[in-house]
């Protein structure tokens, strides 16, 4: 029987995001299960409604993302990996976040594995190094580079996130998938993807942009004095917003 699973990564706190694309997961019965690849809360601000949409589902995986990772270590008082305007940033995030939704987060491990039709699945937000630390993004893959990185992983297929772009590499040795960002793109559109799982091996991808109404969200990055809202909506959103001022 083929078996289907939703991959999701980078919700960065886009509550209307996030929504349109569970919708859309939801007119499809046959999907089993949502894995999220990290970074569920940072850039974007609706961190406490995220969290609750997420938390009133029973039917989603997690993995940390760097994001997460810098909120819990300033909540805890542990050095961050960000520095200047960034951590200005995840410091206003953590201030906001609802201490309920702490003990969640904090229980989210690093990777997460699967097996699904005698295929195995590593999830993890991004490539760790030696020391389980998340590399700098390279922005020039290749399935090479992937396969050195994994050489010793016996998975038949590594999602990833992190990149806010898609990946869709397949090698000799496995095949590798970044969906792109769901709540972070330079159109009113959420990214996500459908992997399909058949009895006989064989494995497909559908990546899909759900469109949503996202003005609400983008006035919100100036409205509400987010530190660094400039360069978040210009970098993370394309300016979106300048066409509703």
């Amino acid at each position: 029987m083929e078996k289907k699973i939703a991959v999701i990564a980078d919700i960065h706190g886009n509550h209307s995001a996030l929504r349109a694309v569970l919708n859309e997961i939801d007119l499809d019965d046959k999907i089993d299960h949502i894995y999220c690849l990290g970074d569920l809360v940072g850039i974007g601000y609706e961190t406490n409604e995220v969290l609750e949409l997420l938390l009133s589902r029973d039917d989603i995986s997690y993995v940390m993302g760097n994001h997460d990772e810098a909120i819990l270590d300033i909540l805890s008082g542990r050095e961050v990996y960000s520095r200047g305007k960034e951590k200005e940033h995840h410091e206003w995030i953590a201030t906001r976040l609802d201490p309920t939704f702490v003990p969640f987060l904090t229980g989210i491990p690093v990777t997460l594995n699967a097996e699904i039709n005698g295929k195995r699945i590593f999830f993890v937000h991004y490539h760790l190094n030696e020391s389980g630390d998340f590399l700098s993004v390279d922005y020039e893959p290749s399935e090479k580079k992937l396969d050195n990185h994994y050489r010793t992983s016996n998975a038949d297929v590594i999602c990833f996130g992190h990149h806010h772009v898609i990946h869709h590499f397949k090698s000799k040795e496995r095949l590798y998938l970044n969906p792109s960002s769901l709540g972070c793109y330079h159109k009113p559109l959420a990214s996500f993807a459908i992997l399909s799982f058949s009895e006989l091996g064989e494995i497909n991808v559908t990546i899909k942009e759900i469109p949503y109404d996202n003005k609400k969200f983008l006035l919100g990055y100036q409205q509400l004095g987010i530190p660094d809202a400039d360069y978040l909506l210009k970098y993370f959103h394309g300016n979106q917003h300048l066409k509703y001022l």
